[in-house]
């Protein structure tokens, strides 16, 4: 049996169709598992009022998404948990695929698979990876070399693992505001093995995110994922982890520029370029962060 976990915090509008999209898999060995995260808008009487079978609804203080996840995990009774966040969507064969990589990919401990991004108007969107090595579907090699350089190919809604797995790296972070999956697909790339099958299967909802807007919040002063990103490149040869700390450090950087916070942005693109000097496209931020305001493109 597969546990469907799905963290829900204020998406009373988005859940219903979430999980009608778990119900509608042609794989049906699984549970569900809703954890509440102290919705305030109706959220968990949206879902009450479903009156759906096999779906445990858990309810909890407000704690975050981290707090909520790992509390499905704990609750979870089948030997595989997938992840499905309240306001994305599985295709129908999403977790048959998963459950064919767990019967092909036995020296595997992490399913996943590739997705597509919709936009408020029901627009479809592909991701672009760089430098992977499987066309189809197969054992996922260079996890860290292609996550440095692409879009995630690891993102939530289109994962799954083996609990044990999930566990023994302490489940995801918390604490956290922003980075905690980043890290948590970080702590099981260097212990595990990965399946991944490049057919789009899962849909990221991006309704509401704008790349033009100001970001709503300061990236955090005490930089745990970068932290915990060096702690991990020590203790591990991974190839690919020196790059993928680069990425986190670039990602930081965009976000304090975008902020007008030249003296963070600075020191961060100086951290990205100390960990990949080859990395031409970091100078540019060095450009751009020394330019008048009124010519910078953020």
């Amino acid at each position: 049996m597969i546990s469907v976990i799905m963290p829900l915090y204020n998406k009373a509008e988005q859940v219903e169709a979430s999980l009608r999209s778990v119900l509608a898999q042609t794989y049906k060995d699984f549970e569900i598992v809703v954890v509440d995260d102290g919705s305030t808008d109706g959220s968990a009487e949206k879902v009450e009022s479903l009156g759906l079978e096999n779906l445990q609804l858990i309810r909890q203080k407000n704690a975050g998404v981290s707090a909520a996840r790992n509390r499905g995990i704990e609750e979870a009774r089948g030997e595989f948990v997938a992840f499905l966040d309240a306001d994305d969507l599985w295709k129908p064969d999403y977790l048959a695929t998963q459950f064919d990589q767990i019967q092909k990919y036995t020296e595997c401990d992490v399913f996943a698979t590739n997705y597509e991004f919709m936009d408020s108007d029901g627009a479809i969107s592909i991701t672009q990876f760089n430098k992977m090595d499987i066309e189809q579907r197969g054992v996922f090699e260079n996890y860290f070399e292609v996550a440095s350089c692409s879009h995630p190919p690891l993102w939530t809604s289109a994962v799954m693992a083996r609990r044990s797995a999930l566990i023994a790296i302490g489940g995801f972070p918390l604490g956290i505001r922003s980075g905690e999956d980043l890290l948590t697909w970080a702590r099981l790339a260097c212990r595990y093995r990965i399946a991944y099958c490049r057919k789009p299967l899962a849909i990221f909802n991006v309704e509401g995110y704008d790349v033009s807007e100001k970001p709503k919040r300061v990236p955090a002063e005490d930089d745990v994922v970068g932290r915990e990103l060096k702690r991990l490149m020590d203790d591990n040869k991974t190839p690919g982890l020196r790059a993928y700390r680069s990425m986190w450090h670039k990602m930081r950087a965009s976000v304090y520029m975008r902020l007008r916070m030249r003296g963070k942005a600075f020191r961060e693109t100086i951290k990205a370029i100390s960990l990949a000097p080859a990395n031409y496209k970091l100078y540019a931020y060095l450009v751009i962060n020394m330019l008048p305001s009124k010519l910078q493109p953020f």
